[in-house]
């Protein structure tokens, strides 16, 4: 399945994509994409549901695709060549930092360079999205925990992340750092979420151009190594790391200033398309 949200911010309506494109309204159905629906249980009362006897929603903003998040959870040099083009070993353990909730929006809304912002940046990611709720989970038991997967572009401002001392999260949480969607693409509709592709361009011009074939910690292992810190939520998100072509690493670095637009996509989960404006 793929899920989505329909509407104007603080007024999306649940949906899901039927066969024929169309986004039809879960309203009524379920409360919203979010906590017990993400549940293997909620999923599968979704699944049962007849696409076709929903009624068809408008188009219109397509808006986060999952509602009411607990923890934004990144993972920081998650790609062996984007360590490389940053100039740092790979990590033995995963780098794990957390994105302020209020940084999500929807995947085609405006990105906003903060004030005093001068290395804005962009990055595409795989997001995972947990259904099943655990903590200590084993690393064989890891893939039944999550509820499907989704594009993320972790938008950063790298001097607030990394000249301005302390944790990374200040670079990351801006608001509309986090467009997360077009949809929630279930995990039975990803076979092998470690051989996606994934790409994105500023203006036309493809930067990034990678795989999640390069991961150094795969889906699994965060999962399971994540869970022995915090208990994992349904509506939880792991954003995963990078491939290489991030603007700090281009030679010389290029920064968003605004103006600019992005485009976004990873195999199989839909595209976003981002203006950048100015806070």
């Amino acid at each position: 399945m793929k899920l989505l949200r329909i509407g104007e911010p603080g007024k999306e309506r649940p949906a899901v994509l039927a066969p024929d494109g169309t986004a039809r309204d879960l309203t009524g159905i379920v409360d919203d994409i979010a906590g017990d629906a993400l549940t293997p249980a909620g999923l599968d009362r979704l699944r049962a549901v007849d696409t076709d006897s929903l009624p068809a929603l408008p188009e219109g903003r397509i808006g986060p695709c999952v509602a009411g998040v607990g923890k934004f959870i990144c993972i920081g040099l998650n790609y062996a060549d984007h360590a490389a083009e940053s100039g740092m070993e790979v990590p033995k353990e995963p780098i794990m930092f957390m994105k302020a909730n209020s940084a999500i929006c929807g995947p085609n809304d405006t990105v906003l360079v903060p004030r005093n912002s001068t290395k804005c940046d962009w990055e595409v990611e795989l997001g995972v999205v947990i259904g099943k709720p655990g903590a200590y989970i084993a690393p064989d038991d890891a893939m039944t925990h999550v509820a499907g997967y989704c594009v993320v572009n972790d938008v950063s401002e790298r001097a607030f992340q990394i000249e301005r001392g302390g944790q990374w999260v200040k670079g990351k949480s801006a608001d509309t750092f986090g467009p997360i969607g077009p949809w929630l693409v279930t995990a039975d509709e990803v076979p092998d979420p470690q051989n996606l592709a994934m790409w994105l361009e500023v203006d036309g011009h493809r930067y990034q151009d990678g795989s999640t074939r390069t991961m150094v910690f795969g889906v699994a292992h965060l999962v399971s190594y994540l869970s022995q810190f915090m208990s994992l939520q349904p509506g939880d998100i792991i954003s995963t790391g990078t491939p290489p072509g991030v603007g700090m690493g281009q030679k010389p670095p290029v920064y968003l200033k605004g103006g600019e637009s992005m485009s976004l996509g990873i195999e199989g989960l839909g595209t976003q398309t981002q203006k950048v404006g100015n806070a």
